[in-house]
């Protein structure tokens, strides 16, 4: 998958929480505005062959 430089609004890095059997992942903050997330909102996550991972706002 060829990425442009051009398509890029932002890069943010993340760190993943694990307790137990819950896992948790905080979006930061320029993801969740430009996204325009709210509370209750759903993710989809698509993981391609590559490595690759998509985030949609469902």
């Amino acid at each position: 998958m060829k990425i442009e430089l051009d398509d890029i609004r932002c890069i943010k890095d993340t760190a993943l929480t694990v307790i137990g059997s819950r896992r948790r992942i905080t979006v930061p903050s320029e993801v969740v505005e430009l996204l325009k997330l709210e509370n209750g909102d759903k993710l989809r996550w698509i993981v391609f062959n590559n490595g690759m991972v998509q985030l949609q706002k469902v």
